[in-house]
């Protein structure tokens, strides 16, 4: 062989290396929106079914039941590509129902409310934490996706572009200021 025989063959091999690096790099983020949107996931319906549970409790005032738990209800059986606009108007009616702290105080001393209140706040707090770690890994796998050795080379495979999840997280002030 010829020294720029082997010359090319290596410089093909390390391309081929670190082309087969990038790919695996791409599926490790894929996997981590997977996972990410698996938890995102399991905090929406904890946060929905707290919700429908503090509604159909009977601790709060009818209208306040009402719109809270057509808002969890909505937001459980939404479809995917309504699922954002749901978990915001559940955001929205959360908001809504506990924007003063008597509210809040109400539900603390019924019989049980101590829990359903705590748990409320920490499926609320969690929801914006979840989503934030998969909009971040969604963010990271875009980002890789955009080079173009990726589009070039077809390093994504067939793997759908990963979406970010968008939505009003925002809680209500009435528990954030309670559980701080």
């Amino acid at each position: 062989m010829t020294p720029t025989l082997i010359w090319i063959v290596v410089a093909l091999v390390a391309i081929g290396l670190y082309l087969s690096w990038t790919a695996g790099r791409l599926d490790r983020l894929h996997a981590r929106i997977d996972a990410t949107r698996a938890a995102l996931d399991a905090q929406l319906l904890r946060r929905a079914s707290v919700a429908q549970e503090l509604a159909t409790s009977g601790v709060l005032d009818p209208a306040a039941s009402i719109v809270l738990y057509e808002a969890a209800h909505a937001a459980r059986q939404a479809e995917e590509e309504q699922r954002e606009v749901a978990e915001s108007e559940l955001s929205q009616a959360l908001r809504a129902v506990f924007a003063e702290t008597a509210q809040v105080e109400a539900v603390r001393e019924a019989p049980g409310g101590e829990s359903a209140a705590h748990e409320l706040t920490e499926a609320v707090r969690r929801v914006p934490m979840a989503r934030r770690f998969h909009n971040d890994a969604v963010g990271a796998a875009r980002r890789l996706r955009e080079h173009r050795k990726v589009r070039w080379f077809r390093l994504a495979g067939h793997a759908p572009f990963p979406m970010a999840f968008e939505m009003d997280d925002e809680p209500p002030a009435a528990l954030v200021d309670r559980a701080a």
